[in-house]
């Protein structure tokens, strides 16, 4: 548990102090009662929850009720939540292949029909760093970077000419100059913002995968695992009693995230 608490703060870039790695505050803040089935945040601590009807719902920092999305019919069941930008909530109905654009009032901004870009099979988005969206196109193979209106503003090589099996993307992540693609059966794809490869990670089998600052996140049987992007240096630590029947773990600099049944729990981390 120590040294989950010292990688979130060095997530925060915050100074380390001996004491820091003695002892360390870990407290449940707020819990989320009710029909909640997945969750995503934003850098401002707001969290996105969504129920099993795929009503969107949004707190804020001390776990009010702020906004509410119930236009939830027309696009099926949302398959992917990026709320990086919370101005500009990003909502992926895979079934439909559309992503909806959300202000942080929940309002919607734009529709996008990945269909009439002749995009067909997507499994996640990301924003990308320069207010744009990251997708990985299964059918062509190939990570595109699109703008809001449906525009596609880049695409890489087929992957197929790259690799000798194509990945099934799981994840995306803008980060530091770099885009990660995770495989959870292969590794992860490393690429530049302009499309090119830089490299290959092996890192397979993690869930709750995440790229947070020069680390990359994962949770495997009950055991949190973080790399060290630049040394390559795997660090690894058994996940604490509370969040053993966690289905989802997540965290930002100062909280921790844990989406049991029916149940989000926040602990406070500083």
């Amino acid at each position: 548990m120590q040294r989950i608490i010292y990688i979130l703060l060095l997530l925060a870039g915050m100074p380390i102090p001996f004491h820091a790695q003695q002892s360390t505050p870990y407290k449940l803040i707020a819990t989320i009662k009710g029909d909640v089935v997945d969750f995503a945040l934003d850098n401002l601590d707001n969290v996105y929850v969504l129920t099993s009807t795929d009503q969107l719902k949004k707190y804020n920092a001390n776990g009010d009720s702020v906004a509410v999305f119930n236009y939830v019919k027309k696009f099926g069941k949302v398959s992917a939540i990026d709320a990086s930008n919370p101005l500009k909530i990003l909502l992926y109905y895979k079934n439909f292949s559309t992503i909806v654009v959300l202000d942080r009032l929940f309002a919607v901004r734009n529709i996008i029909d990945l269909r009439k870009l002749n995009i067909f099979q997507v499994n996640t988005i990301s924003r990308s760093y320069d207010n744009n969206i990251w997708l990985y196109d299964e059918t062509d193979n190939k990570l595109k970077k699109i703008d809001d209106e449906g525009k596609t503003l880049l695409e890489t090589a087929d992957f197929r000419l790259l690799f000798d099996n194509a990945p099934h993307v799981k994840n995306i992540y803008d980060q530091d100059g770099f885009v990660y693609l995770y495989d959870p059966f292969q590794s992860v794809f490393v690429f530049d913002y302009y499309g090119a490869l830089r490299n290959k990670i092996l890192i397979s089998g993690w869930d709750d995968f995440k790229v947070a600052g020069k680390y990359i996140f994962g949770i495997n049987n009950d055991t949190l695992h973080r790399y060290e992007i630049n040394s390559f240096r795997v660090d690894e630590e058994k996940l604490p009693g509370i969040l053993n029947n966690a289905s989802k773990v997540d965290f930002t600099s100062a909280r921790l995230y844990a989406l049991k049944n029916d149940l989000l729990e926040i602990y406070n981390l500083r």
